[in-house]
């Protein structure tokens, strides 16, 4: 398991403390402020105001007019912007922070890439598995030069190291399976109808963006700016629902422990597939490969009222709104975001078996999630832990289960090519039509 290196700013005293990774301190411009465009001003966007305290602003881009004027009290002298293409041309941006709505993040993220800018990206960083990939591609061209960092802010809870050190180190023995669950439901049956046309302060053809167009609904707004992205991300042109939503959280807590690649098949079952909305009740199942330090596991994402077996009577899963549980030859572990269950089997239980790491072997804090990734922007050391590679990987896994719930078999997957190579036709659900005008690698 790699060991990050990590020193302590001689600055940071007082209730907080910043960790950053080695050698921020001597890097060049390492105490100069980043210049960052902040796409989705306000809604999630707001609530990073405080992580980029110590940045200059820039630029603020909104499409709703209510969003706009908020961030503006925040950002007085950045200049605004409604189409996020104009936003990333600005000459003294250094990186940007995508707080767009869920169908724009792999558009953003790969166009700001390709004019030399860091970029921190909400997950799901894309919302099919070809965005998955060409976002990867892109960051893996320009990984040398630029920074990213997926929103998945929980991977600086201490308890996801603390999973992985256990699983890794064979607490259960040797892994076997990973299945993992998220307990939000829906119950829409397909988009909003049309109301009229959008009010003058929400720029309803920038929303609708790159994918396909949709009459304006004030559902999809809320009754105030900024309302959540549970109101429009379990439509199939804005979101993915759960599995790109929390489920990017939940499989983050797994996919921190099993140094997985990329699938070899997917098969899911569940709600019927509806072509407007993601199904509510779904679950998938993954096959990967053997690596050097595991065999071949397969690994489970269940959401809705769907949750896997608990392993043990005492223990009651159907508690635990978000979690997962690695299963070994040893026993299970069972894990949230903040907590963590180890359930050795009936027989051989004493633990012999394990090794526990001891204190100057577990991996140090995080720090300040955000603070990494403009740590390592101004730094030039650029390694952040859920940078585009990871979680391309991940996001990749995740909407290859879309795909195979929707052609309703098990997909054989080639991950050199990014193919279903048992189904010519299910090709087609690995990718998005677009309308004119967008291009994803711009």
């Amino acid at each position: 398991m790699e060991r990050r290196n990590f020193v302590k700013s001689a600055a940071a005293t007082g209730a907080g403390l910043l960790i950053l990774p080695a050698g921020v301190l001597a890097g060049k411009g390492a105490q100069d402020k980043l210049n960052i465009a902040l796409i989705g001003a306000h809604g999630r966007g707001s609530q990073h105001y405080g992580a980029l305290e110590g940045e200059n602003v820039v630029a603020i881009c909104d499409v709703h007019g209510g969003n706009m004027a908020l961030a503006a009290k925040q950002y007085p002298k950045a200049k605004q912007y409604i189409d996020w293409r104009k936003c990333i041309e600005q000459k003294d941006v250094d990186a940007v922070m995508i707080c767009a709505p869920d169908h724009h993040h792999a558009f953003i993220s790969i166009w700001a890439m390709n004019r030399g800018l860091h970029v921190y990206c909400e997950k799901p960083v894309g919302e099919c598995v070809a965005e998955a990939r060409e976002v990867r591609k892109v960051y893996l061209a320009n990984k040398n030069k630029l920074a990213t960092q997926h929103g998945t802010q929980r991977h600086a809870n201490e308890n996801f190291d603390r999973v992985s050190e256990l699983v890794r180190g064979g607490a259960i023995g040797d892994l076997q399976e990973v299945k993992v669950w998220g307990n939000r439901t829906h119950n829409k049956t397909g988009y909003l109808p049309a109301v009229g046309p959008a009010p003058k302060d929400i720029d309803w053809e920038q929303w609708i963006g790159p994918v396909q167009m949709h009459p304006f609904n004030p559902g999809y707004f809320g009754a105030r700016p900024g309302a959540g992205c549970l109101l429009w991300n379990m439509y199939h042109d804005f979101g993915s629902w759960q599995i790109g939503d929390m489920g990017s959280h939940t499989m983050d807590l797994a996919w921190n422990a099993i140094d997985a690649g990329q699938p070899t098949s997917a098969v899911a079952d569940g709600d019927p597939f509806n072509p407007e909305v993601v199904a509510s009740d779904l679950h998938t199942k993954f096959n990967f490969p053997a690596i050097d330090w595991r065999g071949p596991i397969t690994v489970e994402w269940y959401q809705g009222t769907l949750k896997p077996q608990s392993p043990n009577s005492a223990i009651d899963i159907l508690k635990i709104s978000h979690g997962a549980m690695f299963t070994g030859t040893k026993g299970s572990l069972i894990a949230d975001f903040n907590a963590r269950i180890l359930v050795p089997g009936r027989s051989g239980a004493d633990m012999t078996y394990y090794n526990s790491p001891k204190s100057n072997e577990v991996a140090p804090e995080h720090g300040s999630f955000v603070g990494q990734w403009i740590n390592a922007c101004k730094s030039g050391n650029l390694k952040t832990s859920c940078d585009f590679d990871y979680a391309g990987r991940m996001i990749e896994t995740l909407m290859l289960g879309l795909a195979a719930h929707q052609a309703g078999k098990e997909l054989q997957y080639d991950s050199a090519t990014g193919r279903v190579t048992n189904d010519s036709a299910a090709n087609a659900y690995l990718t998005k039509e677009y309308r004119k005008g967008w291009v994803l690698n711009g």
